[in-house]
């Protein structure tokens, strides 16, 4: 099992800002793919972007395309989502998963790890 915490989360105003964290304690094999979902109230949960992490090869959701960016630390130990041009719709939690391996990475079945997620509101 992959221990994942995210951080980061918080309130901005239309067009902002922000940025989450998810750290794992190390790089295994059993993380090679990290995710970053989102769901918000009455809704499915929804991928937004993910990053195989040996090749640091990033996908994205259609609807965050050009505003968020996927990346690692140097170590691998940190994956972050950073997010621009925000909308209220973007107001969601935010999770992070790990999967050894998968050719869809943001489907959600998918990934057997999950951190506790972290609160984004969008509002003005």
């Amino acid at each position: 099992q992959v221990r994942l915490v995210e951080s980061g989360g918080g309130s901005v105003e239309p067009g902002g800002s922000l940025s989450l964290s998810c750290s794992t304690p190390e790089y295994t094999s059993g993380s090679n793919v990290v995710g970053w979902f989102r769901q918000a109230p009455g809704k499915e949960r929804e991928g937004v972007a993910a990053i195989y992490r040996e090749t640091d090869v990033p996908r994205y959701a259609d609807s965050v395309k050009g505003r968020f960016t996927i990346s690692q630390s140097n170590n691998k130990y940190t994956v972050y989502l950073q997010m621009d041009n925000l909308k209220p719709e973007d107001t969601a939690i935010y999770y992070c998963a790990a999967t050894a391996f998968t050719y869809t990475p943001l489907q959600d079945s998918k990934y057997k790890d999950w951190g506790q997620g972290t609160q984004v509101t969008v509002s003005s």
